[in-house]
C-alpha cells in the first residue's frame, strides 16, 4: 500500500500552482458561505452549482436572512438542484445557528456535525476552510483519489471501506507537518478529484501523487474505485393535469418528505382513473386530444414516464387543499421540480426561455 508521508505536502504544493482558487465561495470564506457551496456541492457538479450559489447568496446574504425566510420562499432558489431535502435542512439549520449558536456556526466538527444536513465530511470541510481545524474531509472526489492512490478495492459506500478510507485520511493528516494549511490541502484533494483524478480518463501525468500511486503502477486507473454493482431501476408511471384557467395554471404543493419535498407541481395521479375522478370533481371532461406527448424523467432510484394532459377552462374552478391558481407570468419565480420546470416552459415559454432558444 501507497504511504500516507509527505501525500498532504504534496498536495499543498500542487494546489498552491495549479489548484482552483477563483471560486466564488473561496473569495469570502465565511462559515455562512463555505456551508452554503458544500451543501449545494453535495451530489452536483461545480458548474451547475456556481449560478445556483450566487442567486442563493443575494436572496439570503447571511444567514440570519435565510433563517427568517420561509421554506416556500427557500424552495425557488433551489428548484433544479435536485435531492431537495438538502434545500429543507439548509432551512432548518440556519434555524438552528440562529436559536442555538446565537447566529454563529460552531467553530469544530464535532458541533458542526450535529446541525441537520451536516455530515462528518462537510462539518469538517467547514472547520478546516474556516478555523484551520485538523480534520480530514472524505467526499465522493476524495474516495477516488484514495482508493486509486492506496489501493483500496471494495465499493466505497461498503462501511469496512468507508472506515478504512477515514482511517487513511486521518493518518495523512497525522504524519503532516504541524503548520500544514488545512485549508489548501482540503480544496487540493477536492480539485486532485474534480479536475486530475477524474472518474474517466484521469490525466495522471500531471498528478503530484502518481510516483507512489498503485492504480496507476498496476494499470487499474479503470478498475478503481470499485463500481457498485448495478440493480435495475424500477420504472414507474404518473398522469399529470395542466389545467389553465384565466390565464393561470393549478399547481399543488407537496408533502416535505419525499420526493419533490416542498415543492409545487402539477396535480399528479398515480393511473389514469385517479385524474380522471379529481377531473369530474371539478366538472373537467378529458378529451382524447388533451393527452400531451409522454415524458421520462430518471431519478437516482426510478424512472418515471410522465403523461401530461391539457385541458383548457374559462373561469377558474375551485380549487382543492394544498392548491393554488398560479398566474402564468410568475411560473418563472415558483419552486417547480426539473420536469415539470420543462414542461411548462415549452407551453408558457418567459421571454427569457424564448430568447435561449435563438442561440
Amino acid at each position: 500500500m501507497s504511504s500516507t508521508q509527505n501525500l498532504a505536502a504534496r498536495v499543498v504544493a500542487w494546489q498552491a500552482k495549479h489548484g482552483r482558487h477563483h471560486l466564488p465561495w473561496q473569495q469570502e470564506r465565511t462559515p455562512y458561505r463555505v456551508w452554503l457551496s458544500e451543501i449545494m456541492l453535495q451530489q452536483t457538479q461545480v458548474t451547475t452549482v456556481i449560478d445556483y450559489y450566487q442567486r442563493f447568496l443575494e436572496r439570503f446574504p447571511t444567514v440570519a436572512d435565510l433563517a427568517s425566510a420561509t421554506q416556500d420562499d427557500v424552495m425557488p432558489y433551489w428548484a433544479g438542484l435536485g435531492y431537495y431535502a438538502r434545500a429543507r435542512n439548509l432551512h432548518r439549520c440556519a434555524q438552528q445557528v440562529m436559536n442555538e449558536h446565537g447566529g454563529s456556526f460552531p467553530p469544530c466538527s464535532e458541533q458542526l456535525a450535529t446541525l441537520p444536513g451536516i455530515g462528518r465530511s462537510t462539518a469538517a470541510a467547514i472547520a478546516s476552510f474556516c478555523f484551520g481545524e485538523r480534520s480530514p474531509i472524505m467526499d465522493g472526489n476524495v474516495k477516488r483519489v484514495f482508493t486509486r492512490y492506496f489501493g483500496i478495492h471494495g465499493h466505497p459506500q461498503q462501511r469496512q471501506i468507508e472506515l478504512k478510507l477515514w482511517g487513511l485520511a486521518e493518518e495523512a493528516v497525522a504524519c503532516s507537518p504541524a503548520d500544514l494549511d488545512m485549508a489548501v490541502y482540503t480544496q487540493g484533494l477536492m480539485d486532485l478529484g474534480s479536475m486530475l483524478c477524474t472518474r474517466s480518463k484521469p490525466n495522471c501525468a500531471q498528478c503530484p501523487l502518481v510516483a507512489d500511486c498503485y492504480a496507476h503502477a498496476h494499470q487499474q486507473t479503470a478498475e478503481l474505485p470499485t463500481r457498485k454493482p448495478r440493480a435495475v431501476q424500477p420504472e414507474r408511471e404518473c398522469h399529470v393535469l395542466i389545467l389553465e384557467a384565466d390565464g393561470h395554471v393549478l399547481l399543488e404543493q407537496r408533502p416535505d418528505s419525499g420526493i419533490w419535498g416542498g415543492l409545487w407541481t402539477l396535480p399528479q395521479f398515480e393511473h389514469l382513473e385517479g385524474l380522471q375522478d379529481f377531473s369530474q370533481s371539478l366538472a373537467i371532461t378529458l378529451p382524447a386530444q388533451s393527452r400531451m406527448a409522454a415524458m421520462l424523467h430518471v431519478f437516482s432510484h426510478f424512472k418515471l414516464h410522465i403523461t401530461p394532459w391539457f385541458v383548457q377552462r374559462a373561469e377558474l374552478p375551485t380549487q382543492h387543499d394544498n392548491q393554488h391558481w398560479v398566474a402564468i407570468e410568475d411560473l418563472p419565480d415558483t419552486a417547480l421540480p426539473a420536469p415539470i420546470r420543462k414542461l411548462l416552459d415549452g407551453l408558457y415559454p418567459s421571454p427569457e426561455t424564448e430568447l435561449a432558444t435563438l442561440f
